[in-house]
């Protein structure tokens, strides 16, 4: 009897796969910190008037006390470096302007703290709405959550569903759950030409370098394909090939149909 592994099942320990972060593209996210000033309206009418000279004298710049305004890209530096608390205080303030990779970095904070900031109530909430405006990331982590029953009444084809939405934006992971959802019959009817095909598009997604998680999809798949018939792997292979991204109309970031 094959044992299936989904990706990101084993919570606060070491899993098979890689952290979640790594396939959602944090790394790929975080990029040179970008520091935004504002220069303040007391700066500007000091200097427009006669107290200019002292300022300038005294060796005050332009915006020496302009405001500095954290973006996305430094919270996600600050939770690679294992800060998640500050982090949490970078991101906070974006997620509630509706910054949906700032929502989503909240959910993966909540849903992965080994500690206090541990929360699965939040971890659903933040997830849910970066989902809702289409971050990849949050919708395999709400389909995961959904899976396993943490913070949501445990619903396979809510999984399924949500699984399928960042799978179609070639989550790896996704494609991977999505794929063992196939060849299980769990939350969606049992179809192994459908789980080889989504095996066989996360094997392809990850990248080479990702040995680990790359032989995981490539094993997976070889079992499946092993209880396939020669027709139906033939199926399988061309609905990979030609598999595309579907273009749909979306709704908050979900499409509606």
């Amino acid at each position: 009897m094959v044992r299936w592994k989904r990706f990101g099942s084993s919570r606060g320990r070491p899993a098979p796969a890689a952290p979640e972060a790594q396939a959602t593209g944090l790394q790929a996210a975080v990029a040179e910190r970008k520091l935004v000033a504002r220069r303040s309206t007391g700066i500007r009418r000091v200097l427009a008037g006669t107290g200019a000279a002292l300022l300038l004298a005294s060796g005050l710049a332009l915006g020496v006390n302009s405001e500095r305004v954290p973006d996305t890209d430094e919270a996600y530096a600050a939770y690679q470096k294992g800060n998640s608390a500050t982090a949490l205080r970078l991101s906070q303030p974006l997620a509630e302007q509706g910054d949906a990779r700032a929502q989503s970095l909240l959910g993966l904070i909540h849903y992965n703290d080994r500690g206090v900031l541990r929360d699965d109530a939040e971890a659903v909430k933040w997830s849910r709405l970066a989902a809702e405006q289409g971050d990849a990331a949050a919708q395999f982590r709400l389909g995961l959550m959904y899976s396993e029953g943490h913070g949501v009444p445990q619903d396979h084809a809510e999984a399924a569903k949500w699984y399928r939405l960042a799978a179609d934006r070639r989550h790896p992971q996704a494609q991977y759950n999505l794929g063992l959802l196939y060849a299980t019959g769990e939350g969606v009817a049992q179809d192994n030409v459908m789980a080889h095909m989504w095996l066989n598009l996360a094997a392809a997604q990850f990248p080479v370098s990702d040995t680990r998680n790359r032989n995981a999809a490539i094993n997976s798949r070889d079992v499946v394909a092993g209880k396939l018939t020669r027709e139906q792997l033939v199926e399988a292979q061309k609905l990979a090939r030609n598999w595309q991204p579907p273009q749909r109309p979306q709704q908050h970031g979900v499409p509606t149909s």
